[in-house]
């Protein structure tokens, strides 16, 4: 393991002992790999995925944008899920990863789709 792996773990242990989600209002919890960008809305308490959204789906995959667009693609995306689900606050946990790019973009998606943070 990496020196920067661990770093991302340690702020990313540090951000969980703070936040956590309940079904009224689940955790966004949002991974980010080289290529793609996956997110989901967490119950902490039970323990239960309550919707998910990525770069790999099909609809978000047909669009030619580049990776920070397609992050705003999957916010709006599982702000759709969630609103369907009838939740409208959420819990941010961004993972360890830098509030910047296309962890912002996420966050930008979802806000700009009605989510409330």
């Amino acid at each position: 393991m990496n020196n920067k792996f661990i770093a991302r773990k340690k702020i990313h242990y540090r951000i969980r002992k703070r936040v956590s989600g309940v079904a009224a209002k689940p955790r966004l919890s949002v991974y980010r790999s080289n290529n793609d960008i996956y997110v989901q809305l967490v119950d902490d308490v039970n323990g239960n995925t309550l919707a998910a959204a990525s770069s790999r789906e099909k609809d978000i995959m047909a669009q030619k944008v580049n990776k920070t667009e397609k992050s705003k693609l999957v916010g709006a995306a599982i702000a759709r899920k969630a609103s369907d689900l009838g939740i409208t606050h959420i819990v941010f946990d961004r993972s360890g990863f830098l509030y910047h790019g296309r962890i912002k973009a996420v966050a930008e998606g979802a806000r700009e789709a009605g989510l409330i943070f």
